[in-house]
């Protein structure tokens, strides 16, 4: 049984060139098909990676994103901590002195704030250029999120006197001037 173009050439449809022009096209179609076939996996696999790799950049970023939102949202937590929170210090005729990193700061309050700073009571947080007194438990929810908000917070320790201590009776002034 002869082949389809076998039967058009002898009736004269088709031409013998026009007939191996033909053979050589569906050759080269069947090749394409095999090698397209790989050609295919190896462009959905590089697709597939791609993707891949577009996810992990996408949830790396959306973890920066969230780590600073948690920052913004911790921010506006302490600030909103501090301005609920303030002493008024008001009136302040005595100089208390505190430590900011590597320098001194001075602030007035009164005899009453002072003796309540020593004794931990009560404690200065930072809110931009500015200090602020806050009560101590206030200082302590501050100071879980940021604590380097927190500037002054003084543990009051009560020490115990020794009862063969001749000078037990001799309170030592906090605020003694050299």
């Amino acid at each position: 049984m002869a082949s389809l173009q076998d039967q058009l050439l002898q009736s004269g449809l088709v031409d013998k060139k026009k007939a191996k022009q033909l053979k050589q096209e569906n050759r080269k179609q069947a090749k394409g098909r095999q090698k397209g076939q790989v050609h295919i996996d190896e462009t959905k696999e590089q697709a597939r990676r791609a993707q891949q790799e577009k996810a992990a950049r996408d949830r790396q970023l959306n973890k920066e994103a969230q780590a600073e939102a948690e920052k913004k949202a911790i921010k506006a937590q302490i600030i909103q901590l501090i301005t609920m929170n303030r002493v008024a210090r008001d009136g302040g005729d005595v100089a208390y002195q505190f430590k900011d990193g590597t320098r001194i700061k001075k602030m007035y309050v009164t005899k009453q704030i002072q003796k309540e700073l020593i004794n931990g009571r009560l404690a200065i947080a930072k809110l931009a250029d500015d200090y602020e007194l806050l009560p101590a438990s206030a200082a302590a929810k501050i100071a879980q999120r940021d604590p380097q908000v927190i500037v002054v917070l003084n543990q009051y320790e009560p020490v115990e006197v020794d009862e063969d201590d001749p000078y037990a009776d001799y309170q030592i002034p906090d605020d003694l001037m050299w």
